[in-house]
């Protein structure tokens, strides 16, 4: 009896193993840059070298030193408006798009297949693709809007401050939408219908369904999706770059704190290369959207604890 509840011990101290490759590479990609750009935040660099301990005088020189601050609040600032607009033109498109979806329409599965194509195409290629639709001579989009009769609303989309980042984010919300109709699509199926039958027999209207039982009952998927706009909106890097380069043009009215870290990191605005700087910003970034994650997970359940 006591070798085989040692067997069974043995067995079940093994199962942790399991855990082991998926805990290494969870340290090496992910906790290791973190405790790395925090450290690298500390210090003065001679090139990609540590040169020597400055606490958070990183810090101080990012907040309050020219150009270093001119363009690190300029770049937060973007972030900003990337999230607000990505929350209107993706998480309330996509939620439209589930509900109707969701509804007793034909060719349910098709339409899913369609809104998601996008996602599994490069970020390189989309980029690219939407870089020649939005040219402002040969473009489609121009040429489309000149062939129904509307020259005045042509521009250079990307070209322009006013319009380069909105351009942006409407490419990134196009490319996402699939991804986050599905998770409402999820949210929604877990809903029992009896719900809603018996809502509609007392008589509720649709607006009254929607507001008072599909949206209270869709807390946890809206809580996921907010969050992951949020990190996406202050971690986008792609779209910018592979559509207006790194310095987050034009006249960096498309700079967001990756595109400005790259820059510092790789390639600074004197120059040289600041990796404590970079490192800096890396870290803000982090505060922020651990801050921002904390606020909301805090409000979907304060709101789910006041139901």
């Amino acid at each position: 009896m006591e070798k085989r509840q040692r067997k069974l011990k043995i067995k079940k101290h093994l199962v942790h193993l399991f855990l082991l490759p998926a805990v290494l590479l969870y340290g090496i990609f992910q906790l290791y840059p973190l405790i790395t750009a925090a450290l690298n935040s500390l210090y003065s660099f001679n090139g990609f070298d540590r040169e020597k301990f400055i606490g958070f005088k990183n810090f101080v020189t990012l907040f309050t030193e020219k150009p270093y601050n001119e363009f690190f609040f300029n770049a937060i600032s973007h972030n900003w408006i990337y999230f607000f607009v990505t929350v209107i033109t993706q998480l309330i498109v996509s939620l439209i798009l589930a509900l109707i979806i969701h509804s007793k329409i034909k060719g349910k599965e098709f339409f899913k297949s369609v809104f998601f194509l996008p996602k599994l195409l490069s970020v390189i290629v989309i980029g690219f693709l939407f870089s020649l639709i939005l040219n402002p001579t040969r473009g489609a989009l121009n040429n489309l809007l000149e062939g129904i009769g509307l020259e005045a609303l042509t521009r250079p989309w990307l070209g322009s401050m006013d319009t380069a980042l909105f351009s942006i984010i409407f490419v990134d919300s196009w490319a996402s939408i699939g991804f986050s109709m599905l998770i409402f699509l999820a949210g929604l199926q877990a809903i029992d219908n009896e719900i809603f039958e018996a809502a509609r027999i007392d008589g509720a209207n649709t607006f009254t369904v929607i507001t008072r039982i599909t949206l209270p009952m869709l807390a946890p998927a809206l809580m996921v999706m907010s969050v992951l706009v949020f990190i996406g909106s202050f971690e986008t890097f792609e779209y910018v770059f592979a559509m207006q380069g790194s310095s987050g043009g034009p006249y960096y009215s498309t700079d967001v704190l990756t595109t400005f870290f790259y820059r510092l990191a790789f390639g600074t605005v004197d120059g040289g290369q600041a990796i404590g700087l970079g490192s800096a910003v890396a870290v803000v970034l982090f505060i922020i959207i651990g801050i921002a994650t904390c606020i909301i997970l805090f409000f979907f359940k304060k709101k789910d604890f006041e139901r």
